[in-house]
Protein backbone atom coordinates (compact mmCIF):
# COMPACT_ATOMS: atom_id res chain seq x y z
CA UNK A 1 0.00 0.00 0.00
CA UNK A 2 1.39 3.60 -0.38
CA UNK A 3 2.10 5.32 2.21
CA UNK A 4 2.26 9.23 2.69
CA UNK A 5 4.48 11.45 5.28
CA UNK A 6 2.90 13.74 7.69
CA UNK A 7 4.03 17.62 6.39
CA UNK A 8 1.65 19.43 8.90
CA UNK A 9 3.58 18.73 12.12
CA UNK A 10 5.73 15.86 11.92
CA UNK A 11 7.66 13.17 9.25
CA UNK A 12 5.22 10.50 10.47
CA UNK A 13 4.25 7.85 7.73
CA UNK A 14 0.65 6.96 7.56
CA UNK A 15 -1.57 5.23 4.92
CA UNK A 16 -3.94 6.85 2.78
CA UNK A 17 -7.61 7.49 3.67
CA UNK A 18 -9.77 7.75 0.87
CA UNK A 19 -12.29 10.96 0.58
CA UNK A 20 -10.79 12.92 3.81
CA UNK A 21 -7.46 13.39 5.84
CA UNK A 22 -7.39 11.23 8.80
CA UNK A 23 -7.57 12.93 12.81
CA UNK A 24 -4.87 11.29 14.83
CA UNK A 25 -2.85 12.12 18.24
CA UNK A 26 1.16 12.96 17.43
CA UNK A 27 3.15 14.36 20.75
CA UNK A 28 0.19 14.89 22.71
CA UNK A 29 -1.56 17.13 20.32
CA UNK A 30 -4.43 16.56 18.38
CA UNK A 31 -3.09 17.92 15.08
CA UNK A 32 -5.04 16.86 11.27
CA UNK A 33 -2.73 14.99 9.20
CA UNK A 34 -1.44 16.35 6.20
CA UNK A 35 -0.73 13.68 3.20
CA UNK A 36 2.01 14.03 0.99
CA UNK A 37 5.73 13.09 -0.76
CA UNK A 38 7.32 15.39 1.42
CA UNK A 39 9.78 17.86 -0.54
CA UNK A 40 9.15 17.42 -4.15
CA UNK A 41 11.87 19.67 -4.98
CA UNK A 42 14.49 17.78 -3.42
CA UNK A 43 12.90 14.22 -4.63
CA UNK A 44 12.43 15.42 -8.28
CA UNK A 45 9.29 14.83 -10.61
CA UNK A 46 11.30 11.15 -11.97
CA UNK A 47 11.51 9.88 -8.51
CA UNK A 48 7.92 11.02 -7.60
CA UNK A 49 6.82 9.42 -10.77
CA UNK A 50 8.80 6.12 -10.01
CA UNK A 51 7.10 5.95 -6.57
CA UNK A 52 3.59 6.89 -8.00
CA UNK A 53 3.92 4.15 -11.00
CA UNK A 54 4.96 1.31 -8.69
CA UNK A 55 1.58 1.85 -6.36
CA UNK A 56 -1.12 2.66 -9.37
CA UNK A 57 -4.08 0.59 -8.89
CA UNK A 58 -5.00 -1.56 -11.70
CA UNK A 59 -6.02 0.41 -15.34
CA UNK A 60 -9.29 0.22 -15.60
CA UNK A 61 -11.14 -0.05 -19.33
CA UNK A 62 -12.52 3.30 -20.04
CA UNK A 63 -14.28 2.50 -22.78
CA UNK A 64 -16.80 0.45 -20.40
CA UNK A 65 -16.58 2.22 -17.17
CA UNK A 66 -18.80 1.86 -14.22
CA UNK A 67 -18.22 4.79 -11.31
CA UNK A 68 -18.24 2.43 -8.23
CA UNK A 69 -17.70 3.95 -4.78
CA UNK A 70 -14.02 1.56 -5.23
CA UNK A 71 -13.32 3.73 -8.20
CA UNK A 72 -14.20 7.15 -7.13
CA UNK A 73 -11.85 6.62 -4.18
CA UNK A 74 -9.05 5.33 -6.44
CA UNK A 75 -9.53 9.10 -8.26
CA UNK A 76 -9.89 11.02 -4.83
CA UNK A 77 -6.72 9.47 -3.74
CA UNK A 78 -5.10 10.46 -7.24
CA UNK A 79 -6.38 14.18 -6.56
CA UNK A 80 -5.02 14.18 -3.02
CA UNK A 81 -1.76 13.46 -4.45
CA UNK A 82 -1.83 15.72 -7.39
CA UNK A 83 -2.96 18.52 -4.86
CA UNK A 84 0.45 17.16 -2.26
CA UNK A 85 2.48 16.97 -5.23
CA UNK A 86 1.75 20.57 -5.98
CA UNK A 87 1.87 22.28 -2.36
CA UNK A 88 5.07 20.91 -1.99
CA UNK A 89 6.39 23.10 -4.43
CA UNK A 90 4.34 26.13 -4.36
CA UNK A 91 4.65 26.11 -0.35
CA UNK A 92 8.82 26.42 -1.19
CA UNK A 93 8.11 29.52 -3.27
CA UNK A 94 6.01 31.02 -1.29
CA UNK A 95 7.23 34.58 -0.04
CA UNK A 96 10.74 33.86 -1.57
CA UNK A 97 12.29 36.07 -4.54
CA UNK A 98 11.08 34.46 -7.94
CA UNK A 99 10.86 36.45 -11.29
CA UNK A 100 7.14 37.40 -12.15
CA UNK A 101 6.34 36.56 -15.87
CA UNK A 102 3.38 38.41 -18.03
CA UNK A 103 1.38 35.58 -20.56
CA UNK A 104 -0.20 36.80 -23.81
CA UNK A 105 -3.86 37.55 -21.76
CA UNK A 106 -2.13 39.64 -19.44
CA UNK A 107 -1.99 37.62 -16.16
CA UNK A 108 0.96 36.86 -14.21
CA UNK A 109 2.97 33.68 -14.20
CA UNK A 110 5.66 32.52 -11.75
CA UNK A 111 8.38 29.76 -11.70
CA UNK A 112 6.18 27.55 -9.24
CA UNK A 113 3.30 27.85 -11.51
CA UNK A 114 5.37 26.27 -14.03
CA UNK A 115 6.68 23.46 -11.90
CA UNK A 116 3.83 22.68 -9.85
CA UNK A 117 2.02 21.86 -13.15
CA UNK A 118 4.32 20.29 -14.24
CA UNK A 119 4.77 17.55 -11.32
CA UNK A 120 0.97 17.77 -11.40
CA UNK A 121 0.79 15.90 -14.85
CA UNK A 122 3.83 13.28 -13.76
CA UNK A 123 1.49 11.84 -11.37
CA UNK A 124 -1.22 11.68 -13.65
CA UNK A 125 0.47 10.63 -16.56
CA UNK A 126 2.24 7.75 -14.53
CA UNK A 127 -1.28 6.91 -12.45
CA UNK A 128 -4.20 7.81 -15.24
CA UNK A 129 -2.02 7.51 -18.44
CA UNK A 130 -5.39 6.82 -20.08
CA UNK A 131 -6.83 10.05 -18.92
CA UNK A 132 -6.68 13.34 -20.64
CA UNK A 133 -5.97 16.83 -18.71
CA UNK A 134 -6.00 20.05 -19.29
CA UNK A 135 -3.62 22.67 -17.20
CA UNK A 136 -3.96 26.39 -16.83
CA UNK A 137 0.06 26.58 -17.84
CA UNK A 138 0.55 23.36 -20.56
CA UNK A 139 -3.17 23.20 -22.12
CA UNK A 140 -4.49 19.70 -23.32
CA UNK A 141 -2.94 16.85 -23.61
CA UNK A 142 -4.21 13.59 -25.04
CA UNK A 143 -4.92 10.20 -23.17
CA UNK A 144 -6.60 7.46 -24.87
CA UNK A 145 -8.81 8.19 -27.83
CA UNK A 146 -11.63 6.58 -26.18
CA UNK A 147 -11.35 8.20 -22.21
CA UNK A 148 -13.93 10.03 -21.20
CA UNK A 149 -11.88 11.21 -18.20
CA UNK A 150 -10.52 14.70 -17.78
CA UNK A 151 -8.38 16.39 -15.18
CA UNK A 152 -8.75 20.21 -15.35
CA UNK A 153 -5.78 21.75 -13.20
CA UNK A 154 -4.62 24.80 -11.82
CA UNK A 155 -1.73 24.97 -9.80
CA UNK A 156 -1.87 28.25 -8.52
CA UNK A 157 -5.28 29.90 -8.87
CA UNK A 158 -4.76 33.59 -7.46
CA UNK A 159 -1.02 33.62 -8.47
CA UNK A 160 -1.50 37.90 -7.90
CA UNK A 161 -2.20 36.77 -3.89
CA UNK A 162 0.93 34.61 -4.53
CA UNK A 163 3.24 36.69 -5.53
CA UNK A 164 2.04 39.54 -2.87
CA UNK A 165 2.60 36.39 -0.18
CA UNK A 166 -1.13 36.42 0.68
CA UNK A 167 -2.22 33.18 1.54
CA UNK A 168 -5.69 32.83 -0.12
CA UNK A 169 -4.53 31.51 -2.95
CA UNK A 170 -5.29 27.94 -3.68
CA UNK A 171 -4.31 24.62 -6.09
CA UNK A 172 -7.65 23.67 -7.72
CA UNK A 173 -7.88 19.62 -8.90
CA UNK A 174 -11.17 18.28 -10.98
CA UNK A 175 -11.70 15.27 -12.74
CA UNK A 176 -14.32 15.24 -14.99
CA UNK A 177 -16.07 12.44 -16.57
CA UNK A 178 -18.14 12.95 -19.69
CA UNK A 179 -17.95 16.60 -19.47
CA UNK A 180 -19.03 16.50 -15.78
CA UNK A 181 -17.15 17.64 -12.57
CA UNK A 182 -17.11 14.39 -10.36
CA UNK A 183 -14.33 15.22 -8.15
CA UNK A 184 -12.85 18.31 -6.85
CA UNK A 185 -9.54 19.41 -4.68
CA UNK A 186 -9.38 22.92 -3.32
CA UNK A 187 -6.04 22.65 -1.05
CA UNK A 188 -4.39 25.87 0.70
CA UNK A 189 -1.26 24.35 1.50
CA UNK A 190 0.34 27.31 3.48
CA UNK A 191 -3.27 27.39 5.84
CA UNK A 192 -2.91 23.62 5.66
CA UNK A 193 -6.84 23.46 4.61
CA UNK A 194 -8.16 21.02 1.93
CA UNK A 195 -11.87 20.89 0.58
CA UNK A 196 -12.84 17.88 -1.00
CA UNK A 197 -16.03 17.61 -3.08
CA UNK A 198 -17.13 14.37 -4.48
CA UNK A 199 -20.65 13.61 -6.65
CA UNK A 200 -22.88 12.22 -4.58
CA UNK A 201 -20.85 12.94 -1.62
CA UNK A 202 -20.97 15.41 1.23
CA UNK A 203 -18.10 18.06 1.21
CA UNK A 204 -15.34 17.72 3.48
CA UNK A 205 -12.98 20.11 5.07
CA UNK A 206 -9.91 18.74 6.71
CA UNK A 207 -11.97 15.37 6.95
CA UNK A 208 -15.14 17.11 8.03
CA UNK A 209 -18.45 17.38 7.11
CA UNK A 210 -19.57 21.00 6.12
CA UNK A 211 -22.58 22.63 5.07
CA UNK A 212 -23.60 26.08 3.76
CA UNK A 213 -25.87 28.15 5.90
CA UNK A 214 -29.10 29.36 4.96
CA UNK A 215 -29.04 32.61 3.64
CA UNK A 216 -32.99 33.30 1.70
CA UNK A 217 -32.79 36.60 1.72
CA UNK A 218 -29.96 38.96 -0.83
CA UNK A 219 -30.30 42.03 1.82
CA UNK A 220 -28.51 39.43 4.21
CA UNK A 221 -25.75 37.93 1.98
CA UNK A 222 -21.84 38.25 2.13
CA UNK A 223 -21.00 38.50 -1.28
CA UNK A 224 -17.31 37.66 -2.98
CA UNK A 225 -15.69 38.21 -5.79
CA UNK A 226 -12.17 38.18 -6.36
CA UNK A 227 -11.91 41.99 -7.94
CA UNK A 228 -14.40 44.62 -9.25
CA UNK A 229 -11.50 44.60 -12.00
CA UNK A 230 -13.03 41.39 -13.24
CA UNK A 231 -16.53 43.07 -14.43
CA UNK A 232 -16.49 45.43 -17.70
CA UNK A 233 -19.42 46.60 -20.21
CA UNK A 234 -22.64 44.05 -19.50
CA UNK A 235 -20.95 41.88 -16.80
CA UNK A 236 -19.85 44.87 -14.78
CA UNK A 237 -23.41 46.30 -14.86
CA UNK A 238 -25.16 43.12 -13.69
CA UNK A 239 -22.58 42.82 -11.25
CA UNK A 240 -22.65 46.32 -9.61
CA UNK A 241 -26.99 45.71 -9.78
CA UNK A 242 -26.25 42.57 -7.17
CA UNK A 243 -24.06 44.29 -5.18
CA UNK A 244 -25.62 47.46 -4.21
CA UNK A 245 -28.74 44.88 -3.41
CA UNK A 246 -26.49 42.40 -0.94
CA UNK A 247 -25.58 43.23 2.67
CA UNK A 248 -21.47 43.42 2.17
CA UNK A 249 -19.55 42.84 -0.63
CA UNK A 250 -15.77 41.83 -0.39
CA UNK A 251 -13.25 40.89 -2.36
CA UNK A 252 -10.39 39.16 -3.17
CA UNK A 253 -9.86 35.94 -1.85
CA UNK A 254 -10.30 34.03 -5.47
CA UNK A 255 -11.13 30.62 -5.60
CA UNK A 256 -10.77 30.28 -1.37
CA UNK A 257 -13.73 31.92 -1.57
CA UNK A 258 -16.01 29.30 -2.79
CA UNK A 259 -14.31 27.36 -0.16
CA UNK A 260 -15.44 29.64 3.24
CA UNK A 261 -18.87 29.51 0.77
CA UNK A 262 -19.09 25.66 1.30
CA UNK A 263 -18.17 26.14 5.11
CA UNK A 264 -20.77 28.19 5.43
CA UNK A 265 -18.85 31.39 6.33
CA UNK A 266 -20.30 33.81 3.20
CA UNK A 267 -23.12 33.38 0.82
CA UNK A 268 -22.77 34.32 -2.70
CA UNK A 269 -19.36 34.58 -5.17
CA UNK A 270 -20.18 36.12 -8.23
CA UNK A 271 -17.33 36.01 -10.54
CA UNK A 272 -16.52 37.14 -15.02
CA UNK A 273 -13.85 36.58 -16.71
CA UNK A 274 -13.00 33.15 -15.61
CA UNK A 275 -11.63 29.81 -17.15
CA UNK A 276 -13.47 26.39 -17.14
CA UNK A 277 -9.71 25.65 -15.15
CA UNK A 278 -10.94 28.57 -12.47
CA UNK A 279 -13.74 26.98 -11.35
CA UNK A 280 -14.62 23.60 -12.63
CA UNK A 281 -12.97 21.60 -9.01
CA UNK A 282 -15.33 23.93 -6.73
CA UNK A 283 -18.65 22.54 -8.82
CA UNK A 284 -18.47 19.77 -6.57
CA UNK A 285 -17.52 21.38 -3.68
CA UNK A 286 -19.84 23.82 -3.55
CA UNK A 287 -22.95 21.16 -4.79
CA UNK A 288 -21.47 18.76 -2.25
CA UNK A 289 -22.04 21.29 0.95
CA UNK A 290 -25.78 21.84 -0.29
CA UNK A 291 -25.13 24.77 -2.04
CA UNK A 292 -25.41 25.62 -5.68
CA UNK A 293 -23.22 26.62 -8.74
CA UNK A 294 -23.96 27.58 -12.21
CA UNK A 295 -22.89 30.24 -14.89
CA UNK A 296 -24.83 33.70 -15.14
CA UNK A 297 -27.55 31.59 -17.14
CA UNK A 298 -28.41 29.10 -14.46
CA UNK A 299 -26.79 26.64 -16.71
CA UNK A 300 -24.48 23.44 -15.34
CA UNK A 301 -21.02 23.85 -15.31
CA UNK A 302 -19.49 21.76 -17.61
CA UNK A 303 -16.48 21.29 -20.25
CA UNK A 304 -16.19 18.24 -22.89
CA UNK A 305 -13.05 17.14 -23.88
CA UNK A 306 -13.96 17.17 -28.13
CA UNK A 307 -13.78 21.65 -26.79
CA UNK A 308 -10.78 21.33 -24.24
CA UNK A 309 -9.01 19.77 -26.73
CA UNK A 310 -9.07 22.25 -29.26
CA UNK A 311 -6.65 23.84 -26.29
CA UNK A 312 -8.68 27.09 -25.45
CA UNK A 313 -10.36 27.67 -23.17
CA UNK A 314 -13.70 29.44 -22.72
CA UNK A 315 -14.01 32.72 -20.77
CA UNK A 316 -17.72 32.46 -18.70
CA UNK A 317 -19.38 33.38 -15.71
CA UNK A 318 -19.75 31.62 -12.39
CA UNK A 319 -22.71 32.35 -9.84
CA UNK A 320 -22.30 30.05 -6.60
CA UNK A 321 -24.40 30.91 -3.53
CA UNK A 322 -24.94 28.53 -0.69
CA UNK A 323 -28.76 29.24 -0.14
CA UNK A 324 -30.78 27.94 -3.39
CA UNK A 325 -33.04 30.28 -2.93
CA UNK A 326 -30.47 33.21 -3.00
CA UNK A 327 -28.98 31.51 -5.88
CA UNK A 328 -32.30 31.41 -7.71
CA UNK A 329 -32.87 35.62 -6.33
CA UNK A 330 -29.12 36.42 -7.45
CA UNK A 331 -29.64 34.92 -10.70
CA UNK A 332 -32.40 36.98 -11.63
CA UNK A 333 -30.72 40.17 -10.97
CA UNK A 334 -28.56 39.41 -12.91
CA UNK A 335 -30.07 38.22 -15.83
CA UNK A 336 -32.22 41.36 -15.31
CA UNK A 337 -29.41 43.73 -15.62
CA UNK A 338 -28.46 41.53 -18.65
CA UNK A 339 -31.69 41.41 -20.43
CA UNK A 340 -31.92 38.00 -20.28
Amino acid sequence: MLKYQCRLCCSAVVPPVLGCLPQKRHAGNLATHRIGFGDSRALGVSQMKKIVRSSTPGRQNVSAFALTDSVLNEFVETAMIVADTAGDITSAYFRTRFDVDIKSDSSPVTIADRQAERAMREVLSARVPEHCIFGEEEGFQRGSETSDFLWVLDPIDGTKSFITGKPVFGTLVSLLYKGVPIVGVLDQPIQKERWIGVSGRKTTLNGSEIMTRSCREISSAYLYATTPHMFEGETETAFNALRDRVRIPLYGCDCYAYGLLAAGHCDIVAEADLKPYDYMALVPIVKGAGGSITDWKGQDLCWSIDDASTGVAPIGEVLAAGDEECHKAALRILQDALHM
